[in-house]
C-alpha cells in the first residue's frame, strides 16, 4: 500500500452530520471491492448502489443498502422518466437523506454506477432540498474517490466509443463518451485509488501512477495493493478533502488555478504539457488543426479564445480521439463593471493580477496529457493557429469577420437574451 501524497485536513469534530464519500469509476468491480474492505473495517458504515441496467428500456431502478453485517434494503423503484438525473432526484437524494436521519451514527459511501458523474451527485447534494429541507442539513459530502482499475484504465482512456455502445448513457440523448466520463471521473476526485489487490509493484503500475497523477496533479494519490481494511478506511474515511467550491477543472485557469502540470520530459512513458498565450487562435486554423490535437494525447482540458467571438470564454476537453467545446460565459474584459460581482472573488483577483492592457483577462491555457507524446509538437500545432502579428494589427472588428466554423456554437445566455 503506497501513499503518494499527504493527506488533507481532517473535518472539524464539531460537524456530527453522517459523511458521505462517494466511489466513482470505471472499474465496478474495484469500487465494490473497495467498498467491501471499508465495511470490513466498520461494520455500521451504508454501503448504497444503484443498478441502472433496466433504467432505459422500462424506468426501474435497483436500490441496495448493506452494511458489514448484510442487506438492509433492495428495493426496485420505476422512475416516470428514465434517466439518471431522475434517479438522483426522485430516488437517490431522498433515500441518502432519509439514511441519515435514520441512521445518524453511520456515515454512508455511495458507489456510483460508471455512467453516473460524481459532479452530477455533488452539485445536487449543493442545491437541492428533500422534505423541504437542505440535503446539506442531513449529511455532507466528506471526499470523492476515484477507483482505478490497471487492467481497464488504458483502454477506457483511450476508448472511442460512446457510452450508447455498451448500453451505458444515461438517457436516450446521452452522447458522453467513455473516456469523457472516466477522465472526469478522476478529474473530479479529491482522493484517487490505483487498486491493485494482491499485484506485486511493476512498470506498468508505476506508469499508471504517474498517468493518474498527471491527470489530477490536486488530489492525493494512493496504491492499494495489500487489501488491508483498516489502513484504507483511515485514509478514505472523514478526510475532510472534498471542496465545494473548487473550480470545474477546465475553468481552473480563471480562477487563478494551474488547469494542469507541465511535465514535458516522459516519466515512465507518460507525458504532461501545459499550453498558455494571451493571443487568440484564428478560428479557421484551429479548426483544421483539431483533429491533430484530440489524436495525439489521451486527455487535454482548458479554456482558450477565438478571434471571431472575442466575447466568448470556450471550454475545452479533448479524449478517445474526439473533442469537446463548450460555453463559458463572458471575459470580465467583455463584461460590464456593474456585471463582475457575479463572478467568484477567485476570479475577479485572478484578472486584476493578470490583467493584459491589450486583451484584459483573456487568455490561452490548454493542459494535455498523454503517452509518448513531444510536448513542443502540440505548442507548434497552437502556435501557428495564433493570430499573427499582421493580424493583431486589424483589430478587432476585423477578426469578426473572419470565416468561422465555429460561428454561433458559444452564444453565451446573457448574450442571448439581451
Amino acid at each position: 500500500m503506497t501513499q503518494l501524497a499527504q493527506p488533507g485536513a481532517s473535518v472539524s469534530p464539531a460537524d456530527l452530520r453522517p459523511a458521505l464519500t462517494l466511489l466513482t469509476g470505471f472499474a465496478p468491480k474495484a469500487t465494490r471491492e473497495a467498498a467491501d474492505l471499508l465495511t470490513r473495517a466498520d461494520p455500521s458504515l451504508l454501503v448504497v448502489t444503484h443498478d441502472l441496467t433496466e433504467l432505459l428500456d422500462n424506468g426501474t431502478v435497483r436500490r441496495i443498502v448493506r452494511n458489514g453485517r448484510g442487506p438492509v434494503e433492495d428495493e426496485r423503484i420505476t422512475l416516470e422518466h428514465g434517466c439518471i438525473a431522475c434517479t438522483v432526484r426522485e430516488d437517490l437524494l431522498p433515500a441518502l437523506v432519509r439514511l441519515a436521519r435514520s441512521r445518524p451514527a453511520s456515515d454512508i459511501v455511495l458507489v456510483l454506477p460508471p455512467s453516473m458523474e460524481p459532479e452530477t451527485v455533488a452539485s445536487a447534494c449543493s442545491w437541492s432540498h428533500v422534505d423541504g429541507a437542505p440535503v446539506t442539513d442531513a449529511l455532507r459530502i466528506d471526499s470523492v474517490v476515484a477507483v482505478c482499475d490497471p487492467a481497464t484504465l488504458l483502454d477506457t482512456l483511450d476508448s472511442d466509443q460512446d457510452l450508447a455502445d455498451r448500453r451505458m448513457q444515461a438517457a436516450d440523448d446521452d452522447t458522453r463518451s467513455v473516456a469523457d466520463v472516466a477522465a472526469r471521473q478522476i478529474e473530479y476526485a479529491d482522493t484517487v485509488l490505483l487498486w491493485a489487490p494482491g499485484s506485486e509493484p511493476d512498470f506498468e503500475h508505476a506508469r499508471l501512477a504517474v498517468l493518474l497523477q498527471r491527470l489530477n496533479p490536486w488530489a492525493r494519490h494512493l496504491v492499494v495493493d495489500l487489501p488491508e481494511p483498516s489502513w484504507l478506511s483511515a485514509r478514505l474515511r472523514r478526510s475532510g478533502r472534498f471542496d465545494p467550491e473548487a473550480p470545474e477543472p477546465y475553468g481552473r485557469g480563471l480562477e487563478g488555478y494551474a488547469v494542469g502540470c507541465h511535465e514535458p520530459e516522459p516519466d515512465c512513458g507518460v507525458v504532461a504539457s501545459l499550453y498558455r498565450a494571451r493571443r487568440p487562435f484564428h478560428p479557421e486554423r484551429f479548426h483544421q488543426a483539431l483533429p491533430a490535437l484530440a489524436g495525439r494525447t489521451l486527455r487535454g482540458r482548458g479554456h482558450l479564445w477565438l478571434a471571431g467571438q472575442p466575447d466568448q470564454i470556450v471550454a475545452w476537453e479533448s479524449s478517445g480521439g474526439g473533442v469537446s467545446m463548450g460555453d463559458m460565459g463572458r471575459w470580465l474584459a467583455a463584461t460590464p463593471d456593474e456585471e463582475w460581482d457575479e463572478s467568484s472573488p477567485e476570479r475577479r483577483v485572478n484578472a486584476d493580477l493578470h490583467w493584459d492592457a491589450d486583451f484584459g483577462d483573456r487568455e490561452i491555457q490548454l493542459a494535455f496529457v498523454g503517452l509518448h507524446f513531444a510536448a513542443d509538437e502540440i505548442a507548434a500545432v497552437l502556435d501557428a493557429c495564433l493570430l499573427t502579428d499582421a493580424e493583431l494589427a486589424e483589430g478587432e472588428p476585423a477578426w469578426r469577420e473572419y470565416h468561422d466554423p465555429f460561428s454561433g456554437c458559444f452564444e453565451s445566455k446573457e448574450r442571448n437574451q439581451e
